[in-house]
């Protein structure tokens, strides 16, 4: 969505660009593309996420049109902190299951 004359865009701090190195790592995408495949029932193949669709799936679930506005939208930033949290706990499991099957 486009700002509205005389709008200036706000400026992304930590969180913005902590958001932009999260879209950047292949393990969060593959997490996309696992998610995307349990929640709808569909067959993802991994790898099916790009950085584009992975900055786009924190936009539409943070409700917001710029990374930048994490760092001053307090209800957006707590979204993001609950996606990092969820990948986190996925990132465990995957890893137990690593540790596991060796």
């Amino acid at each position: 969505m486009p700002l509205n004359a005389g709008e200036q865009a706000p400026k992304g701090g930590v969180i913005a660009r902590n958001a932009a190195m999260l879209c950047q790592d292949a393990q969060f995408r593959l997490y996309l593309d696992r998610r995307r495949a349990a929640k709808f029932g569909l067959d993802t193949p991994d790898g099916t996420h790009t950085m584009d669709d992975a900055r786009d799936f924190i936009l539409a679930a943070c409700g917001i049109r710029s990374r930048a506005e994490l760092d001053h939208n307090h209800q957006a930033a707590e979204v993001y902190r609950q996606i990092k949290h969820h990948y986190s706990r996925w990132l465990d499991r995957q890893r137990r299951r690593d540790q596991q099957s060796r």
